[in-house]
């Protein structure tokens, strides 16, 4: 199936927040959807490009496969692919669009220690 890019083991894919203006502005939909970025490790990671490269060059488009968190199978549209050769391996880098109504995000505002060093002071 060239139509898709499916992970068949491991954890569900984390998605980033992308607020890069050039992702930003490929959504000509009328639908809220929001431009994320995901990481994943793979053996083929050209061979995956070239299979996103392809179905882009036929005006098709090409989805990411994958289960959630429930084990739900979930489809998200890619919207740019790029293979990576990092120390531990290949790393797929995939821009996707996922549906804005059911986004939610994780945000980490490194107040924790911050909070951990004030409470300790008023001990």
């Amino acid at each position: 199936m060239d139509d898709r890019i499916t992970i068949i083991e491991g954890p569900p894919p984390i998605f980033e927040q992308v607020n890069d203006g050039w992702a930003m502005g490929l959504n000509e939909s009328p639908s809220l959807s929001v431009p994320a970025l995901t990481r994943l490790r793979t053996f083929n990671g050209p061979a995956l490009v070239q299979r996103c490269y392809n179905a882009w060059h036929n005006r098709n488009s090409i989805h990411l496969h994958y289960r959630n968190e429930m084990g739900l199978e979930q489809t998200a549209p890619i919207l740019a692919a790029r293979n990576v050769d990092t120390q531990e391996g290949q790393v797929l880098l995939l821009w996707v669009y996922l549906d804005g109504e059911t986004v939610e995000y994780e945000t980490d505002s490194g107040d924790d220690d911050q909070m951990d060093d004030e409470g300790d002071s008023h001990l």
